[in-house]
């Protein structure tokens, strides 16, 4: 197996409170990976599965339901499992969805535990599953402030439950840089605002007042990522968030993201995401955002 940890760019939006899709399949396909936002999986039919959780792996009963915190790497691979129709929902939302001060209630306390012992992957009972797994398949069918409200609950409930374990040990999270930075946080909103436009290291470098080497030293620094990199990262992330809300056609959606080149969009895409756009449109057909 590959141990190779890819950083996965989620569909979620910043307008979206969390994203939901399922899928039934015979394989599990994707790579080991970590994301900034938490994810809540639900597994069924899927007796013989491996799951790799940061310094963890086991072989998966027929039902699985395990949330996993920003950052930390994991996957489901197909190993011993001979099902048909192993069915996968994922829920995926951003790690500020509560306010720290939300959170430092006492009526969220569970919650915040929650999101805290998450970092090491949370493995629910099967009699846990068995209580929420129609709410969770039922979530896609809500819409609007309700679907918010009834996320909101299934965190609650999951948060009281009983044997729940983690999964790995503490300090096992994928490297994260430190973006809290006045001139980062100036570099990312100038990207997501123009990644539609050529932008050259140069123009990138007259934002935050550097020259063009003190800016490429300094962004690599602070990101661990190269301007280049960086600016095929949110192109991507929004190529990827267009393919699945709209009808428009691969070439129109590089065009749109700022890539002037299909074969190299086609390249970086497949280079972040592990799939090409056309796989990743019809792997995320069925997501749905929930605002």
């Amino acid at each position: 197996m590959n141990r190779n940890i890819m950083k996965e760019i989620t569909p979620l939006t910043d307008n979206d409170c969390f994203t939901i899709f399922s899928r039934t399949k015979k394989v599990f396909d994707f790579p080991l990976h970590y994301h900034d936002e938490y994810e809540l999986n639900l597994i069924l039919n899927g007796k013989g599965v491996k799951r790799i959780m940061g310094n963890s792996e086991a072989v998966i009963d027929d039902m699985e339901l395990v949330l996993v915190g920003p950052s930390l790497a994991h996957g489901w691979f197909t190993h011993e499992c001979k099902e048909e129709n192993i069915t996968e929902v994922t829920i995926q939302f951003h790690k500020d969805l509560f306010d720290e001060r939300l959170l430092n209630r006492n009526q969220l306390s569970l919650i915040k535990k929650m999101f805290e012992n998450a970092q090491c992957g949370i493995l629910f009972s099967q009699e846990t599953i068995v209580n929420v797994a129609d709410r969770i398949l039922n979530l896609k069918k809500m819409n609007g402030f309700d679907s918010a409200l009834e996320l909101m609950s299934l965190l609650y409930d999951l948060s009281i439950s009983t044997n729940s374990k983690m999964l790995s040990d503490p300090g096992h999270l994928c490297k994260e840089y430190n973006y809290k930075n006045e001139k980062v946080e100036k570099v990312f909103e100038y990207l997501n605002k123009n990644f539609s436009k050529q932008i050259a290291l140069t123009e990138m470098a007259k934002v935050v007042d550097m020259s063009e080497a003190a800016f490429a030293r300094f962004i690599k620094k602070r990101t661990g990522m190269s301007f280049v990199n960086i600016l095929n990262e949110i192109r991507v992330g929004h190529a990827s968030k267009i393919l699945i809300d709209s009808t428009d056609t691969i070439s129109e959606i590089a065009y749109q993201c700022g890539f002037n080149n299909l074969s190299y969009f086609n390249r970086i895409f497949k280079d972040k995401k592990i799939i090409g756009p056309k796989e990743y449109r019809k792997t995320y057909a069925g997501a749905e955002m929930f605002v």
